[in-house]
């Protein structure tokens, strides 16, 4: 039965608010204000920490990742205080994993979040035993786009690693599945969706209740 991996940052919950937020009092600790907006910005949020920094830092200048690198982990220290104030599951997500499960599916996460934050948040949201394991960014010695990643993650996962499949919300994700040879699943949804069709996966959904569908159509 074929592994269903699950970006979780505009995948399974969109977080693109708590993220922004701690960018946001970055920035004000610089005397700055906030430089980065929840709604115009949330794709940006997708792609990480770093990048969410250095958009904000060139609105006001020229970037400098030694600044970067100081406010990295200020940044990451402000969201896991207040990591879920604003994130929530997107709607019919933990419906269709269920499903998934029932039909025999092994269901995994890899993230580029760090691995203590992915849990944290997980926790908090009180979905954290629905998935066999984990894998963040610091899990391994390597993170997406490697394949590895994925391959390790469904690993753990008791699957297959060439019979699998990657749902996400970004380019990294089309390059981690295509890099391992299996197919990936992108969202319409969430900060990214309006750019995932330009990504040519395997499969598109809408909606979390087309996601079942999507799977078996994989075959």
């Amino acid at each position: 039965m074929r592994a269903v991996i699950f970006d979780l940052d505009g995948t399974l919950a969109e977080t693109s608010g708590d993220l922004i937020a701690a960018a946001n009092r970055c920035f004000a600790d610089l005397g700055l204000g906030p430089l980065l907006d929840p709604r115009e910005d949330a794709a940006t949020a997708m792609h990480g920490a770093r990048a969410m920094l250095r958009l904000g830092l060139s609105r006001v200048g020229e970037v400098e990742e030694a600044e970067v690198d100081r406010q990295y982990p200020r940044l990451l220290a402000y969201y896991e205080e207040e990591i879920d104030r604003h994130s929530t599951l997107f709607p019919g997500a933990m419906e269709a994993i269920a499903e998934l499960k029932a039909l025999g599916h092994p269901v995994a996460i890899c993230t580029n979040k760090p691995e203590a934050l992915a849990e944290k948040l997980l926790a908090r949201l009180g979905v954290r035993e629905h998935f066999v394991c984990l894998v963040g960014a610091d899990t391994l010695k390597m993170r997406k786009p490697d394949p590895e990643c994925l391959r390790e993650t469904v690993r753990r996962a008791g699957g297959d690693p060439a019979h699998c499949v990657l749902v996400g919300d970004t380019e990294t994700d089309r390059i981690t599945a295509r890099a391992a040879g299996v197919p990936s699943i992108l969202v319409r949804f969430g900060p990214n969706g309006h750019r995932t069709a330009d990504l040519h996966p395997e499969a598109l959904i809408g909606h979390y209740d087309e996601l079942v569908a999507a799977v078996r159509a994989l075959g």
